[in-house]
């Protein structure tokens, strides 16, 4: 296999869109897609600073407004881009996270939270998955969690939502693998973002959390950023269906 085109982790010339780029690990992974064109996709008015530190770092750079609480605002907001551009890349990063008890939680935040965490992942996947399928190749990287095999504690929504996600990457690998499409997911540790906020400030949790990580400390979103481009590049190839732990060891223990 010819590497010329800068090797077999190189993003050079293509396009990647990434959502929940604004901060953490979405923003994490934009800038670290080095070489590669960027869709930033969230509320336009928060990506400012993410896309000027992208032009800084010589990518072209196109930020979009999307509701991904709508997700059937998906495809119609994406029809003119994915007519003039291509994507090769898709990061399904957004999420978001509601921390109460299972016994009080309303069902509107139930649905509010799978809307982003599983609903809209679908149909990103699905509207850009139709663009890939027609010229038989890309990449697709979900972002899941440690919780795609755990339960969690006070997070019954985001529990079921990554739990989801594992399998909706899985299905859709099955499906698309045979089309030159790989379909993976990263499955995050512990990491120190604005969602783990309450966790790192309750001492008792962070505490707990803390002791039974081998790495010996919390995560970063710049830890993120070689799984993602293993994921996103030619070095996986033949990498289908796969959640990728990075977790400085949590599972193992």
């Amino acid at each position: 296999m010819s590497t010329s085109d800068g090797g077999l982790f190189s993003l050079r010339g293509r396009t990647a869109l990434v959502t929940g780029a604004r901060t953490g690990i979405g923003r994490a992974i934009a800038l670290g897609f080095a070489g590669a064109d960027l869709v930033l996709l969230g509320r336009l008015d928060n990506l400012d600073e993410v896309t000027s530190a992208a032009r800084e770092l010589g990518a072209r750079v196109t930020p979009m407004a999307v509701d991904l609480s709508d997700p059937e605002a998906v495809a119609p907001a994406l029809s003119g881009l994915l007519h003039e551009r291509r994507i090769d890349v898709l990061v399904n990063n957004a999420g978001i996270i509601h921390r109460e008890p299972a016994a009080e939680v309303h069902l509107t935040n139930w649905r509010r939270v799978l809307a982003v965490d599983l609903d809209s992942v679908f149909a990103l996947s699905q509207v850009v998955g139709r663009q890939m399928l027609a010229r038989r190749s890309g990449k697709i990287v979900n972002i899941a969690s440690l919780l795609s095999f755990q339960g969690g504690i006070l997070v019954p929504a985001y529990a079921a939502g990554k739990h989801a996600v594992a399998g909706l990457t899985r299905a859709l690998a099955n499906e698309w693998a045979a089309h030159g499409i790989q379909v993976n997911a990263i499955a995050p540790g512990y990491i120190d973002t604005d969602a783990t906020a309450a966790l790192r400030a309750d001492p008792e949790r962070g505490a707990a959390i803390s002791a039974r990580i081998p790495a010996g400390r919390w995560g970063t979103p710049e830890d993120l950023v070689g799984a993602a481009v293993f994921l996103a590049s030619r070095a996986s190839d033949y990498v289908n269906g796969h959640l990728l732990v990075v977790d400085g060891g949590w599972l193992a223990r």
